[in-house]
């Protein structure tokens, strides 16, 4: 198993980031990280089988591109998608059964096993922002500009619902504060 996430990129004191690592090698004594771009190509080579965490949000940079490009076409390899992807991005075109992407300029064949564990998000539900928005005297005004536009204009009514009031910029719009 190898953690092959950029950890220099990754923003989080030294000593915070070898402490979660110490506890996540305890829990995973097999789990090797890779710390260079070499180490990270030379997965390629492995042959027995081997688990590759490559994070980058929606696959649309980082090393998870590369390790796309060398699995995407093979019939035995599995890659599993931990979160939401959002529409437009190469994980999402992936998910929803792209039977081919484009990577390092290269026409790759999707032949590899596709699989989406859902329910991990580092994102509030829209139960838990309203409950949050509740606590406020004087409810701020609210402008919904990440995600998806249906889940935005729900969002939106929920908020209107309980007295809020909230909107959806544009792109381009200006907004004075």
């Amino acid at each position: 198993m190898y953690n092959d996430e950029d950890l220099d990129a990754i923003e989080e004191s030294a000593e915070r980031a070898h402490s979660h690592n110490q506890s996540l090698h305890s829990l995973l004594p097999i789990l090797s990280y890779t710390t260079s771009t070499e180490e990270s190509i030379a997965l390629n080579k492995v042959v027995s089988g081997a688990i590759i965490i490559a994070g980058s949000g929606m696959c649309n940079g980082g090393r998870i591109r590369h390790h796309l490009k060398q699995n995407l076409w093979r019939k035995q390899s599995h890659v599993v998608f931990v979160g939401f992807q959002a529409m437009g991005t190469p994980g999402r075109k992936i998910i929803d059964g792209a039977t081919h992407m484009k990577m390092a300029g290269e026409n790759i064949i999707v032949r590899a096993q596709i699989h989406t564990l859902g329910g991990f998000s580092a994102h509030a539900s829209q139960e838990q922002l309203i409950g949050w928005l509740s606590h406020f005297t004087k409810p701020p005004k609210v402008y919904l500009v990440h995600g998806e536009d249906g889940a935005k204009q729900e969002l939106q009514s929920a908020i209107k619902n309980k007295g809020g009031n909230a909107s959806i910029p544009q792109l381009n719009d200006i907004v004075s504060f």
